[in-house]
């Protein structure tokens, strides 16, 4: 099993910046690949970025240019910064690890961005 807990999150003005993390704790050497998600009210979640083993990214294009995941092996921990923040934006960001067999969620982390 894999432990994911979520922080970070918070209210900002459009333009703002957050930076959001994910500690993960478990079976994290069986993590394949690990991401972001995002569930704004009545909406679907939607993927934001993924990172895998091998440091390649990947980015919706909603967030691309603003948004930068990464990834700290050693502190078993996952990162969103997140630049030029505008409303749309507003949404519970999820982080989401995926292993051989199984995949994992965090409890979610809440960002509001006021006009």
């Amino acid at each position: 099993q894999v432990q994911l807990v979520e922080s970070g999150g918070g209210l900002v003005q459009a333009g703002g910046s957050l930076r959001l993390s994910c500690a993960a704790s478990g079976s994290i050497s069986s993590i394949t690949l690990m991401a972001w998600y995002r569930q704004a009210p009545g909406k679907q979640r939607d993927l934001v970025a993924t990172i895998r083993n091998d440091g390649t990214t990947n980015y919706a294009d909603a967030v691309k240019g603003r948004f930068t995941i990464s990834r700290d092996n050693a502190k078993s921990t996952m990162y969103l910064q997140m630049i030029s923040l505008k409303p749309d934006d507003t949404a519970v960001y999820y982080c989401y690890a995926r292993l051989v067999f199984n995949a994992y969620w965090g409890q979610g982390t809440q960002v509001t961005v006021s006009s």
